[in-house]
């Protein structure tokens, strides 16, 4: 999902933007204690008696500890500042850290672990909404048991009818999420309050010594409890990935302020129903809530879950776009569902893959609990490979060790330490995310080697800009200059379209005015206001480059730039009319090679997933009618 960007300058406009993110950016995390507390304290529970007091003091202080350091100051006080103008998420910093002084061959190594990060992302999209509305749903289980075998069929009602709307845009949907939060956090902080309040003492967990103590007399189980306690800090990763829709300053008032402390209140309020009563613990979200309020919070915690749902898949549809725009997944067809956020998008091909895979996961795991185990290892590595780029980037940035860098690597120590305790869940759940990752970077890593030869291949066969007046001027005797503007698209700005040669060599014709259009991914969001976004140089014999930066976030419109470029530089475009123009463009036809370097079975599957990806005519929004695509074999 993506708003505008708001502004919090001014006092009377700071309670909207704070509302607006809590509606977005902490569904996920906010949602949480929905399964976090009560996964944990059966981690300590011995049969039916439930756990210790020591346990739940060491586990409750170790899920508040975890939230300060790994959200408070990781993500809100480090990451949240490095941001590529305005924009966050592991994507957007992969792009700082490409753009830094590094060597290439250890860029090409982060490139592997921004791929890994992003495809665990995916692989946690795919659990996120599953174990988000189980959880809910799962509380009618408390007010009639004889519900329990409808919570699975209501789940996947309510999950089909989620993916089904996300055709139609959130825009207008999403005025109401804030609101909405806003009320879960105040239940949240309410429901903790009221159970406190019946044993005060439990306050005692603010105290970081209880930390200290779980480890020191409780080890192995304090270990295996990291495996529980990690879900607490779910959607820590939607704080940064979502700094461009809100800002910094919203997001960080809005988790400092509300969520935070909402968060906090409602743990040790499951805390200290779990020592009064260790038998709730196994419930102990609901368990705070009194019978006659038990079917109110199963809708508003049902609603609540939707909306962290919705965050989810919305921010799985930019992953992808972004991805794209890098490189490193194949180009799919998008769809903008709003007229004034470029970022407000839809993916068909995503939301069908995501709805099936979601929904196969809730009917196979059936539970919240059984989930649990699997939801663990992609968050930890996640948040673990985020930590590991910002830690590059901040060495590339000051070549020293600094404070931010050594608090951050302290953080990874704890993150990493969550990595290994949830990796003895492989075998019970925790193959999922693994699963879906690995074939996530299957396919990254496979198209960007496949791209990356197809480019090497045609840099070899093509034409260096700098000899194109002495080959036009080679072919003048037999070249008839007809009337009109031919556009020839390209990727690489210092080669020769085929199609521009192809026309001379073979047509012997072309327009008398010949426009090179070329346009290149850089490493920002959007290039929308930068100097030098659009450049326009003349050569002799009408021949006119055209070079064009865009974003990562944004989608490439060929008329629109060459519409922006006659603004440039109106005399070199001098009556020039995209709705008048003919465009050509060079498709490469990738083809098994025996004897390339490129494994086999990878070449099978980049052929599958270019045959797979959509026209490139519909891409970049070129026009059919006008339109002349030339294909070109290319071996892999």
């Amino acid at each position: 999902m993506t708003f505008a960007k708001f502004s919090a300058g001014k006092p009377a406009l700071v309670a909207g933007p704070v509302i607006a993110a809590m509606g977005v950016v902490f569904g996920d995390i906010g949602t949480s204690p929905l399964y976090a507390a009560s996964t944990t304290f059966g981690v300590g529970s011995s049969g039916s008696a439930g756990p210790g007091t020591d346990y739940v003091y060491g586990s409750t202080a170790t899920i508040v500890y975890s939230l300060a350091l790994i959200v408070s100051v990781l993500y809100v006080r480090f990451l949240m500042r490095a941001d590529n103008r305005g924009e966050g998420g592991l994507l957007a910093l992969f792009g700082l850290l490409r753009r830094s002084s590094l060597k290439a061959r250890t860029i090409a190594v982060f490139t592997i672990v921004a791929m890994i990060g992003a495809a665990m992302f995916l692989g946690d999209s795919v659990i996120t909404p599953a174990i988000s509305v189980l959880s809910a749903v799962e509380g009618l289980e408390g007010v009639q048991p004889d519900l329990a075998s409808l919570v699975v069929p209501i789940a996947v009602v309510i999950l089909v009818g989620v993916f089904a709307l996300q055709r139609f845009g959130t825009r207008t949907i999403g005025r109401l999420f804030g609101p909405i939060m806003l009320l879960w956090f105040v239940v949240l902080a309410v429901s903790g309050i009221a159970s406190i309040l019946q044993h005060p003492a439990v306050l005692q967990a603010l105290s970081p010594h209880w930390v200290i103590l779980f480890f020191i007399q409780q080890p192995g189980t304090a270990f295996l409890a990291l495996g529980a306690i990690v879900l607490a800090v779910t959607g820590a990763e939607a704080l940064y990935a979502d700094l461009g829709h809100f800002g910094r300053k919203a997001i960080t008032r809005a988790w400092l302020f509300v969520v935070f402390p909402a968060l906090v209140l409602n743990y040790l309020g499951q805390a200290s129903l779990a020592i009064r009563d260790p038998r709730q613990a196994a419930a102990s979200f609901f368990g705070l809530v009194p019978g006659w309020g038990q079917i109110p919070m199963v809708v508003l915690a049902t609603v609540a879950t939707i909306i962290a749902s919705q965050a989810v898949i919305s921010g799985t549809y930019s992953v992808i776009h972004q991805a794209w725009r890098l490189g490193f997944f194949p180009p799919l067809r998008v769809i903008h569902t709003s007229a004034e956020s470029e970022g407000q998008i839809y993916v068909p091909a995503i939301n069908v893959l995501l709805a099936i895979a979601v929904l196969s996961v809730t009917i196979g795991f059936r539970g919240s609990a059984a989930l649990a185990s699997a939801y663990g290892i992609a968050v930890t590595t996640t948040i673990s490979i985020t930590t590991v780029v910002y830690i590059a980037w901040s060495w590339a940035h000051a070549r020293r060790v600094t404070l931010r860098i050594a608090a951050a690597s302290g953080i990874l120590v704890v993150t990493v330490s969550f990595l290994v305790a949830n990796l003895p869940k492989a075998a019970s759940g925790g193959w999922l995310p693994l699963a879906i990752g690995a074939i996530v970077f299957t396919i990254m890593s496979v198209w960007w080697a496949g791209q990356q030869r197809i480019r090497t291949a045609r840099r070899e066969g093509e034409m260096p800009i700098d000899d194109l007046p002495l080959f036009i001027a080679s072919h003048k005797g037999d070249l008839f200059r007809v009337s009109g503007d031919a556009v020839f698209i390209t990727r690489n700005p210092y080669i020769v379209p085929v199609a521009l040669r192809t026309m001379v060599t073979r047509n012997h014709a072309l327009q008398k005015r010949a426009i090179l259009l070329s346009w290149s991914t850089v490493d920002v969001p959007s290039t929308i206001g930068m100097s030098q976004r659009i450049t326009v140089e003349t050569f002799p014999s009408g021949i006119v480059r055209v070079v064009a930066k865009i974003g990562f976030r944004e989608h490439p419109r060929m008329t629109a730039l060459l519409t922006e470029a006659r603004a440039a530089d109106k005399h070199a475009l001098d009556d020039f009319a995209a709705s008048r123009a003919t465009f050509f463009i060079s498709s490469p036809v990738p083809r098994f090679n025996g004897a390339s370097k490129m494994f086999r079975w990878a070449q099978v599957i980049f052929l599958a997933l270019d045959r797979l990806a959509p026209d490139p005519l519909d891409l970049i929004e070129l026009p059919r009618d006008r339109t002349i695509v030339l294909a070109r074999e290319t071996p892999l």
